[in-house]
């Protein structure tokens, strides 16, 4: 199957589209299928379910399975994070169809990952008769209900039950330009099953969908650029906090230029996506999921500190000034606020911020640089990491370092992208100097995620000659495997590596603190927590789905020459899965950020 992305979202062609007249039968659920095609979205990711059965056969049946072309889904879960996924490579949002209220509720941590993760989706959900007179005994009663969209309203951005095809229009029309316009999160309709079947007298007109484009980004208020840039040319220590920004290149680049005159130190995180140059300069710390350390002692000397959407501005404010009373100035670039409520703390603490601008990251950055008039050598900070550590362990055992050696010499001839990684890497690992080389974590930290966001992700980097690589934990795995079959089905060729410490090592590290602070038996800290006994075979699970699959590798030279077999058979067009046991292990800074209180100093 060609999944290249121009031949997918081309435009039909008139001639291409199914012709009718007044006398053919006509559904409302075809004007739906009409509206979606003139989208140009290229997959609506589903879980089959009969609440849009009259959609599915319109797609199928009416606009022919293309724009959106229907991606089979074992797991409402696996379709969110699918899409999850592709989002989080394009930009872009896929529609999600979910069965009545069943499938939402089986979805809805996905939609929440997605939500935290701040990235388009439009979700179209179903359900039964509104009407009560016109419910099948048993089924339709159980699979309606009388507000839908309550099931996820805290963590989607706008929802709706329309309940004609005229409304569904409107609905969905509103629901797709909402969903792309910054910032970004899931939106949800639920269509009415009798709205979907009913017969039309002829075909309504559906609505030109290019009038309905989403508003460009807000721009800043000139007297806050002339605030900020008189803070930071007056600054002799500036630091920049570079969180959730665009995977455009030409944006990129101008954050690199603008880290480059103001001299500052660039801090970036694990639970974003690449966003700076981690092997620049002035990025002397490793990416991490927690800034402590040597980076909060670097933060905590910055007489400014800029922040482009970082996640979490509060807490990391919090680990360098721990009393609460931050020195520095802070300018806070985001427009995350129009977001909050009062379901969710995904917003963070609230932070102490002397200049708050509500804009586009892109486009304050290009502001800053077109009204900067100085340009400042940087101080150099003394690094604290070695680039691209490399493994001395026991041959006979396998630690993270290790595996990312192994992975790095297997691929030194490729653009790869690391999809995901689990908690245990280090940011040291890896350098990241584009930015497709790695698309972070899953916003919500919702488990079993990983596998469904990997297959989303390596179908948008399908023909962009990037080898996608996710390494993902065994719990991780055991949770959302299912998903793999809908790479193999579609032929997405990718590398899933299952980082197997053989337990929900996170939580042993939680006990591990509770004993201790308690004074009670460390050793007990596997107890509830090890998937070991029996040892599950990963690879015969991925195998069945149509993966090339081995494992498990439990020794430096058996990887060695599994991590090459496995690019060699990516390269070649396959889904492979590698299952490694590896030590079990984390990261210093991660180590003290998941089990330090609040009130803990760095």
């Amino acid at each position: 199957m060609n999944t290249s992305k121009d031949a997918i979202e081309a435009p039909l062609h008139r001639s291409e589209m199914p012709q009718h007249d007044e006398s053919d039968k006509y559904w409302g659920s075809d004007g739906i299928a009409e509206l979606l095609r003139a989208f140009h979205i290229p997959y609506l990711c589903l879980n089959p379910g009969s609440s849009f059965r009259g959609l599915h056969d319109s797609i199928v049946n009416h606009t022919g399975n293309v724009s959106p072309q229907m991606l089979l889904c074992l797991h409402e879960e696996h379709a969110v994070a699918i899409a999850h996924g592709y989002a989080k490579v394009t930009g872009r949002p896929l529609a999600v169809a979910l069965h009545s209220n069943v499938g939402l509720m089986h979805a809805s941590m996905a939609i929440y990952n997605a939500w935290c993760d701040r990235v388009p989706m439009l979700i179209l959900g179903a359900h039964g008769p509104v009407d009560a007179a016109k419910r099948r005994p048993w089924i339709d009663w159980i699979h309606t209900s009388q507000d839908t969209g309550a099931l996820v309203r805290p963590f989607v951005k706008w929802d709706n039950q329309p309940l004609s095809v005229d409304a569904s229009f409107e609905a969905i029309l509103r629901a797709f330009q909402i969903t792309r316009t910054a910032p970004c999160a899931p939106v949800y309709v639920c269509l009415d099953v009798t709205v979907q079947e009913a017969r039309l007298p002829k075909p309504p007109l559906v609505p030109d969908a290019s009038r309905f484009a989403p508003p460009g980004a807000p721009h800043p208020r000139p007297m806050d650029i002339e605030r900020a840039v008189e803070a930071l040319e007056s600054a002799q220590k500036p630091v920049m906090l570079v969180g959730r920004v665009s995977r455009d290149t030409v944006e990129w680049k101008e954050r690199i230029a603008l880290a480059e005159r103001l001299g500052a130190t660039v801090l970036t995180d694990l639970k974003t996506a690449a966003s700076f140059p981690t092997d620049h300069a002035q990025h002397p710390f490793a990416p991490a999921f927690f800034v402590n350390g040597p980076a909060a002692e670097a933060l905590r000397a910055a007489d400014v500190v800029i922040s482009l959407d970082w996640v979490d501005l509060s807490g990391t404010l919090k680990a360098a000034w721990p009393d609460g009373q931050v020195q520095a100035t802070v300018i806070s670039v985001s427009l995350d606020h129009t977001l909050h409520n009062s379901w969710s703390y995904d917003h963070q603490g609230l932070p102490p911020v002397d200049l708050p601008i509500a804009s586009d990251v892109g486009v304050v950055v290009r502001e800053l640089l077109a009204n900067l008039q100085h340009e400042r050598t940087a101080e150099r900070v003394a690094t604290t990491r070695p680039a691209q550590a490399t493994s001395t362990e026991d041959p006979q055992t396998i630690s993270m370092a290790g595996l990312a050696s192994a992975l790095r010499r297997a691929t030194d001839d490729s653009q790869v992208t690391l999809i995901r990684l689990p908690l245990g890497w280090s940011g040291e690992l890896w350098q990241f100097t584009s930015p497709l080389d790695y698309l972070g974590y899953d916003g919500g930290a919702g488990i079993g995620s990983g596998p469904g966001m990997a297959v989303g992700s390596a179908l948008a980097l399908s023909d962009t000659g990037r080898l996608p690589v996710a390494i993902i934990g065994d719990g991780d795995f055991l949770m959302g495997n299912s998903a793999l079959w809908s790479a193999a089905q579609l032929k997405v060729p990718m590398l899933i590596i299952a980082a197997n410490n053989q337990s929900f090592y996170n939580d042993e590290v939680h006990q591990e603190r509770v004993a201790l602070e308690r004074d009670r038996p460390v050793e007990n800290k596997w107890i509830g927590q090890r998937i070991s006994s029996p040892p599950i075979d990963l690879a015969a699970i991925a195998r069945a789905q149509g993966f090339i699959a081995s494992g498990p590798v439990k020794a430096m030279e058996q990887l060695e020459l599994a991590i090459e077999q496995a690019v060699r058979d990516v390269n070649a067009g396959h889904a492979v899965f590698l299952d490694v046991y590896v030590a079990p292990g984390y990261a210093p800074s991660m180590s003290r950020g998941m089990t330090e209180s609040a009130t803990s100093t760095s």
